[in-house]
């Protein structure tokens, strides 16, 4: 049924807060203290602008499987490509007790797989670096196209700041400047630690850095020497723009797709190493599955959720989620001057959900 529409009728457009659904500074400890002695099994699903990333964890909060596969901007075909991979691996008779959702495209996922719970990413990620490690106080996640800093105080995160709008301080700074020296991003990190004379690239822009980048191979620079400087120009960005004004505090955890490059983990030490914010290279903490941290904090706030709700059935769609056929359509609602991108859904040809106006006129 359609509801009335709320809309202003001056022309001030609604203005929304940044992206947390849940307050920021929520009952971390509460949610860590959670256990299930049960042999049951969650999983979390955490889908991002580049990557995909699903983990199942035991009533212990171990891992037991993971996938991490690109989005290719296809978020429901890569959900459906990672749904299939963790099925063979587990088996299609391996029963899941509870799913959460998390990431930038967190509503969708909680719709495709059944979600239990649906969270954004800093709580995802605070769960799950918690977990990991209960003495850290800074939590740095860089992705393909966004990053991120959330400070830890206390077992609690209490600020954080977000960019996704410049690239220059993400994975994809790097994927396009290994693309353009024909190098495979995977050799960036040993060739960096190669250099012992970091080239000054400016990392502000991709466009800037880019032209800098050809001006010092015209001069004749070694390519480790120019890499290296592109780690110290990507470091420099994130620092200065996200980790701006932010109180960084050892240890700190360092995770997301970038953490596995060597040469920027070496960039991150010796910068903070040399700005003070931490006095020894072992205090920056990359967890051994840096890459999937925020599907393990999904799948944590699946186990919690049914644990504290013992009665509840999973709304977990089942292993078919590749079989369904999905399918998404966009409109731009003008009936207010906020002029919102509304989102459908169909399963099967039928709206099964549609979200993006600000008054919750469309919401279905």
């Amino acid at each position: 049924m359609t509801k009335n529409c709320n809309c202003p009728t001056n022309p001030e457009l609604v203005i929304t807060e940044s992206p947390t659904e849940d307050t920021l500074i929520e009952n971390i400890k509460e949610e860590l203290s959670v256990k299930d002695v049960s042999q049951k099994f969650y999983l979390g699903v955490d889908v991002g602008s580049i990557s995909t990333n699903l983990a199942i964890i035991d009533g212990q909060k171990r891992l037991i499987e993971s996938v991490y596969i690109r989005t290719e901007g296809r978020p429901i075909q890569s959900i459906q490509r990672g749904v299939t991979i963790l099925k063979e691996m587990v088996g299609d008779n391996f029963q899941i007790d509870g799913v959460g959702a998390t990431g930038s495209a967190r509503q969708l996922t909680g719709l495709v797989v059944g979600a239990d719970v649906v969270r954004n990413e800093i709580t995802a990620h605070s769960l799950a670096s918690l977990h990991e490690n209960s003495e850290i106080q800074t939590i740095m996640e860089i992705g393909g196209q966004d990053s991120k800093i959330i400070l830890i105080r206390n077992g609690v995160p209490v600020d954080f700041a977000m960019n996704t709008v410049c690239a220059a301080g993400t994975g994809s700074f790097l994927d396009q400047q290994a693309n353009r020296l024909e190098i495979p991003i995977e050799d960036f990190g040993g060739l960096a630690s190669k250099s012992d004379n970091a080239v000054a690239i400016a990392g502000r822009c991709t466009v800037f850095a880019e032209s800098d980048m050809i001006h010092k191979q015209q001069l004749g620079h070694p390519v480790e020497d120019i890499i290296r400087g592109l780690s110290e120009a990507l470091v420099r960005n994130y620092l200065n723009n996200v980790g701006k004004g932010k109180d960084i505090r050892g240890p700190i955890m360092f995770q997301g797709g970038v953490a596995a490059n060597v040469g920027i983990r070496d960039a991150f030490r010796r910068s903070l190493i040399k700005s003070g914010k931490i006095s020894h290279e072992d205090e920056l903490i990359v967890p051994e599955n840096f890459f999937v941290m925020g599907a393990i904090g999904a799948a944590i706030l699946a186990l919690n959720k049914m644990v504290k709700n013992p009665e509840a059935k999973t709304k977990f769609v089942g292993w078919q989620i590749p079989d369904i056929h999905y399918n998404t359509k966009g409109f731009e609602c003008k009936d207010c001057p906020n002029i919102c991108e509304i989102i459908e859904v169909y399963m099967n040809e039928e709206v099964i959900a549609r979200w993006g106006s600000k008054c919750g006129k469309r919401d279905l």
